[in-house]
């Protein structure tokens, strides 16, 4: 499998850390993707050592490059231009959330996603997905370890620190519902095993230490189509002197028990009495996205799902706008 790489901006690291345990995967090319190229050709080299293109236009390594993959990470803003370009190549796609900062551009993404060939594929970096303590607490609940899902409590927490000069602006950012929430939404949605048939949201960027338009809080409530009722705490507010940059944290509670993730445990309390399960070895989210395609098997997420949670997390965004 021959991949190319658009963009270094957000999570990236999650096709360079993998690439270890991929020997089928070759870069075949990086661009900037409107970032300066260098830095990025120097970062890949870190982790791969074979020999890759790099180029400036990302359009032009796309008509140029014959690849099966792209890894889309360039500027927010320009995600879902970037994976209409790679989904109009027939190409499969793995791209930094959310791959769109808008419905009218969603919707652009979703149509030419319905003109590729059967069998192309497209997620987000839903990368806490295949978090050990989060892959486990999933298996549990669908083997009915809890029972019938009924609600869904989600949190994330992350330091600030200082932010780059694109996280200040809207336009470039996209909100922090969107980048910070849709892991929390995504959580919901993932556990709950159904769509979002309403969401409500409130955000706040007051006392943001000079970071313009970035909301430091929000809060988000969803219905779910099949009535499950999510929740997601999403601030900026964790300390510097914290021990990991993110608190992460899921509840979720059924008919039969509940199931909660936080500090990298997951326990179960039900009719059993209480249990820790261990987690089982972490297997990267592009290691299962590519693992999928050359296998033919399911992967961790699919393109509607990626789509339902983009649309939510827009929606939830103007909604707290409104608010």
């Amino acid at each position: 499998m021959k991949i190319v790489l658009i963009g270094h901006r957000g999570h990236w690291g999650y096709v360079l850390n993998d690439l270890a345990n991929l020997p089928e995967v070759e870069v075949a090319a990086v661009s900037g993707g409107g970032d300066p190229t260098e830095p990025m050709a120097e970062a890949v080299r870190k982790y791969y050592g074979g020999a890759f293109k790099e180029y400036e236009d990302y359009r032009t390594m796309l008509d140029e490059v014959p690849c099966d993959l792209v890894v889309v990470d360039g500027p927010f803003e320009k995600h879902a231009e970037m994976c209409v370009a790679a989904l109009e190549h027939d190409r499969h796609v793995f791209c930094e959330k959310p791959i769109a900062l808008t419905q009218a551009d969603l919707a652009a993404v979703e149509a030419a996603y319905k003109k590729c060939s059967p069998g192309v594929r497209l997620i987000s970096m839903v990368g806490l997905r295949a978090e050990p303590a989060f892959a486990a607490a999933y298996e549990a609940v669908i083997s009915g370890a809890v029972g019938t899902v009924k609600m869904v409590n989600a949190r994330k927490s992350y330091k600030l620190g200082q932010r780059r000069e694109f996280y200040k602006h809207r336009e470039t950012y996209g909100g922090t519902i969107p980048w910070v929430g849709s892991h929390a939404l995504d959580w919901i949605m993932w556990f709950s095993g159904a769509g979002f048939r309403t969401v409500r949201a409130f955000h706040d960027r007051s006392d943001n230490r000079d970071h313009g338009d970035l909301e430091m809080t929000a809060a988000a409530m969803c219905v779910m189509k099949n009535g499950v009722i999510g929740t997601a705490s999403i601030d900026y507010w964790r300390p510097q002197t914290a021990p990991t940059h993110g608190d992460d944290q899921v509840r979720v509670a059924g008919t039969d028990g509940v199931i909660e993730v936080a500090h990298g445990k997951c326990v179960l309390i039900n009719q059993g009495g209480v249990k820790e399960i261990v987690p089982g070895a972490h297997r990267g989210i592009f290691s299962r996205f590519v693992r999928g395609i050359l296998d033919g098997t399911p992967g961790p997420a699919t393109a509607e799902e990626t789509f339902e949670l983009t649309r939510a997390c827009i929606a939830a965004r103007d909604e707290a706008d409104r608010n």
